[in-house]
């Protein structure tokens, strides 16, 4: 009891997964708060990840029953998804895994990006519809979509590709191939000497949204080159979402 006389609330637990901009945020907010205690799980996929403040564990939960486990042990009380728009399984995962402990459940998703005057997007439903695109758009490709999809581009032979990532990808990869090992964000000056050292004709990326690669839309626009956008998978159906860290600290003050 407080000394006036009412029940003190209980510090809230909260778990984010994690391993974008906005679920850092979340966690830099929460860590600040002593009403909150959060816990960010990292999927364990990049070396060296830059590591929030508060708890952190790394690597997989084993599906949603082991998720699930994991909330009833720690005594989560709140779930947040704010993993990269396209962790399309963690999605589905997260939301199967609230359901079984039955915890309230936030998806933290930054907003998309919109095709302004000048840009020339072309747009697929998954990677393996990009692929199938990509050979009429161009021959010398800028690829942004990720290591961990390169291998449904593997089979274009005819197509030359630049790829930038965090760690080497893995094979299977194109034939024709160069890596740049690099962290964003990017400015827009060196995605336009990359874009221009390259002779790329063609970009390709997923809607990832936020400010750390979009520079890279703007130097394709100014170059005239085409950009093939994979569209984002849906949120799970009946998962609350919010676009911004602020939204998701409203809905965890509600929930």
């Amino acid at each position: 009891m407080s000394a006036d006389g009412t029940r003190a609330r209980a510090r809230a637990h909260v778990l984010v997964l994690g391993g974008t901009t906005e679920a850092r945020r979340l966690a830099e907010a929460l860590a600040g708060d002593p009403s909150y205690r959060v816990t960010t799980s990292l999927a364990g996929r990049v070396s060296a990840p830059v590591l929030p403040p508060g708890e952190v564990r790394i690597g997989g939960f084993g599906g949603p029953g082991g998720l699930a486990a994991w909330i009833t042990a720690h005594r989560v009380t709140h779930l947040v998804d704010a993993t990269h728009p396209f962790a399309e399984r963690m999605s589905f995962n997260a939301a199967a895994g609230a359901a079984l402990s039955g915890v309230p459940l936030l998806a933290l998703r930054r907003p998309g990006w919109r095709p302004g005057p000048g840009d020339d997007w072309h747009f697929a439903d998954s990677l393996a519809q990009a692929a199938v695109r990509l050979p009429e758009l161009g021959g010398r490709a800028f690829l942004t979509t990720g290591r961990m999809g390169l291998h449904t581009f593997a089979h274009l032979a005819d197509t030359w590709f630049l790829v930038r990532s965090v760690d080497p990808p893995d094979a299977p990869v194109p034939p024709r191939l160069e890596v740049l090992l690099a962290r964003g964000p990017f400015t827009l000056e060196e995605e336009r000497e990359l874009l221009a050292r390259y002779r790329i004709d063609v970009l390709v990326t997923k809607d990832s949204g936020g400010s750390a690669t979009a520079p890279k839309l703007a130097a394709a626009r100014e170059a005239g080159i085409p950009v093939l956008v994979v569209r984002r998978p849906p949120v799970p159906e009946g998962v609350a979402e919010a676009e911004h860290p602020e939204a998701a600290l409203e809905w965890l003050a509600g929930a």
